[in-house]
């Protein structure tokens, strides 16, 4: 299927985009583990290359992807503790999901200038994570 869609959506970057990202969540839908989508998410990137822009939002697109499909019920406690000013959980969790939206486009070799535009973080931020992508 990858490579029939990478041949008909030749000089198509969108259409490209959003058939990467259908075969992508389709594997969810079958599900696979997380290591399995990891490997045919790469081999589908080598397969699909889409242009940077276009990578960006295929890469935005799944995240918001992934977050949906693992929400949780929220209780009522939770709910409650959230409006007392949970803040502080809610920024690290917010700096933990840049740097790691930041590693993921690092491992696909996305300019430093475009990770910091995209996610916030200062280019030394970025540089920090980069150690990461050497050790995986």
């Amino acid at each position: 299927m990858a490579q029939l869609k990478t041949k008909e959506t030749h000089n198509q970057p969108e259409a490209r985009k959003t058939w990467r990202f259908r075969l992508t969540t389709m594997l969810y839908d079958q599900g696979y583990g997380d290591q399995v989508i990891l490997s045919i998410n790469a081999f589908l990137d080598w397969m699909m290359n889409l242009p940077e822009e276009w990578e960006i939002q295929f890469q935005t697109e799944l995240k918001t992807f992934e977050e949906a499909r693992q929400m949780q019920y929220v209780s009522t406690w939770e709910r409650m503790a959230e409006t007392r000013g949970e803040e502080r959980g809610e920024e690290r969790g917010a700096k933990n999901q840049k740097a790691e939206i930041a590693l993921n486009m690092l491992r696909i070799n996305i300019s430093l200038e475009t990770i910091a535009q995209v996610t916030g973080l200062t280019i030394e931020q970025v540089q920090a994570i980069q150690p990461q992508v050497e050790q995986s």
